[in-house]
């Protein structure tokens, strides 16, 4: 069973919509997953208008895979570097951290992780 940054078992990011790599719910990763969706944030405006404008628009619907765009106040895995890019922009959402991949620790400091933590804080 994953982790999470916390040491316990890692939990459900979203079901609705179904979120994570492996479309499970869940922030898990393996080396399938090159661009590292680990990490749980609650979806915001400016987080969404944010990552339209570098090239991933999570706004719009796609019919094929079932995605149904996302809106503010969304639960979503999140790509490690598009949380980062985020947090250097101003834009970065609050963080699930029951629900973020243990990896997410060796590239993002506990103090910022806590700085965003919404459900727990690291010790």
């Amino acid at each position: 069973m994953a982790k999470n940054v916390l040491g316990s078992n890692l939990e459900i990011c979203c079901e609705d919509p179904v979120t994570g790599f492996y479309r499970n719910g869940k922030c898990d990763t393996s080396s399938e997953d090159q661009g590292m969706h680990t990490v749980c944030v609650e979806i915001t405006n400016d987080f969404l208008t944010f990552s339209k404008a570098t090239g991933n628009d999570l706004t719009t619907p796609h019919k094929l895979s079932g995605f149904k765009g996302l809106k503010e106040g969304d639960r979503w895995c999140i790509c490690l570097s598009r949380w980062v890019e985020a947090y250097e922009a101003g834009k970065a959402p609050k963080i699930y951290l029951k629900s973020t991949h243990i990896s997410t620790i060796e590239f993002i400091e506990s103090k910022v992780l806590n700085e965003f933590a919404i459900d727990a804080k690291m010790e």
